[in-house]
């Protein structure tokens, strides 16, 4: 890949992100009226260098963090960006409406380019940082990501862009309807290795960027670089099987790019045959079984709802140190931050009010299917033991 990022860091997620879209125009623009008040009190006072002892700390009003200060004492007015109201995947099967803002984000890195535009179109594999202590895992997204989507993750992409009014530019390659111009991430020369080493030139870019994405769910792979997974980011080998991981990474990513709209699991729901019971979640838990200890084939969704027939082995299938379904358990509860006293509820996420259920039944389908596929994937048979950095490839 010529280029990779870090997922976005907001430094102030109770403010920038939210279930809710209309939260978060009046949380963003509550507090740039505040930032603003603030700026003009700086202004007036002659303003003065020790910025931390004169900023008002309210954090009912205000998150103030280092980049804000910078801007504050550079005399930048804020104005609330309709273009900056984006989604974003917060946590693994966890959206989220995100401010994406580079003035209200404390770090974006190579995110602007590599989500532009709101109507840009991109896939990134997002794999866990170095030093994470959990288990190394990859999610592939079309949304922009969150830093800790995965411990501290980088992000490779199938495609970056850049601007159209760049002259230097090449010219080559589709302008967008939004000004810009899609280059491949994945790079020429690694094309060719790709078409010598298997003498095949049918494969494509996009074939070696699923290929990337089978060998990291390899349980084979994972467990034979599991030290260097920690140190450092993955080194991918050139296999014998290039098509079983191609085509295996491409049947994943069908399952974990679009979990909202496949088949939901069935399972014991009551709600189904029962319209006027209470759809709403506060927050979901296991039921205790005979032995008081929780029985995860049963979840109580909320008071009036109680889901049973999950098959334990679907917990298998883990991402960021934890089962698919225990992330919707626990991201997917109201929650009233502390500081702020900002309220994110996820009822508000979707006008569908079943969204919810319906979401927690299908990230159950999703990790059964993947543990299938996972089971399915070719051995590691590698061709070269010169392998190179998923980032420099």
């Amino acid at each position: 890949f010529s280029t990779y990022s870090s997922g976005v860091k907001t430094n102030r997620d109770a403010w920038a992100y939210n279930f809710s879209k209309e939260a978060i125009r009046n949380n963003i623009s509550s507090m740039i009226n505040s930032y603003n008040s603030e700026l003009d009190r700086y202004k007036v006072a002659g303003s003065p260098k020790n910025i931390d002892s004169f900023v008002d700390p309210d954090p009912k009003k205000i998150s103030w963090t280092v980049n804000l200060k910078n801007e504050l004492s550079k005399g930048r007015k804020l104005e609330y960006e309709e273009t900056s109201e984006r989604i974003a995947i917060y946590r693994p099967f966890c959206k989220q409406h995100v401010y994406f803002n580079r003035q209200l984000n404390e770090r974006v890195y190579q995110i602007p380019k590599l989500f532009p535009g709101t109507e840009t179109e991109n896939l990134v594999i997002s794999v866990s940082g170095i030093g994470a202590s959990k288990d190394f895992s990859a999610i592939m997204t079309d949304r922009i990501p969150d830093i800790q989507l995965q411990f501290n993750g980088q992000c490779f992409p199938l495609y970056y862009y850049e601007s159209a009014d760049n002259i230097d530019l090449p010219l080559y390659g589709d302008i967008g309807e939004e000004g810009f111009r899609r280059r491949d991430a994945i790079t020429d020369n690694f094309l060719k290795t790709v078409h010598s080493t298997y003498s095949d030139d049918k494969i494509a870019k996009e074939d070696i960027f699923y290929y990337c994405y089978g060998i990291l769910h390899s349980p084979e792979y994972k467990e034979k670089f599991a030290s260097d997974l920690k140190k450092m980011l993955p080194r991918l080998p050139l296999l014998e099987d290039f098509w079983g991981f191609s085509k295996g990474g491409r049947e994943l990513a069908s399952w974990h790019l679009n979990y909202e709209s496949v088949d939901p699991y069935l399972m014991d729901d009551p709600s189904e045959s029962d319209s006027s019971l209470n759809i709403r979640v506060e927050k979901m838990r296991f039921a205790k079984g005979r032995d008081g200890k929780p029985d995860k084939s049963v979840i109580i969704y909320n008071s009036d709802i109680v889901l049973s027939g999950i098959p334990l082995e679907a917990y298998s299938y883990q991402v960021n140190g934890k089962s698919a379904i225990e992330w919707i358990m626990e991201r997917y509860q109201v929650t009233t931050d502390r500081d702020s006293g900002i309220v994110n509820d996820p009822n508000s996420y979707s006008d569908n009010p079943r969204y919810i259920i319906d979401l927690l039944k299908r990230v159950v389908r999703v990790s059964v299917e993947t543990n299938l596929i996972v089971k399915q994937l070719p051995a590691l048979h590698i061709l070269h033991h010169t392998s190179s950095h998923l980032e420099e490839q």
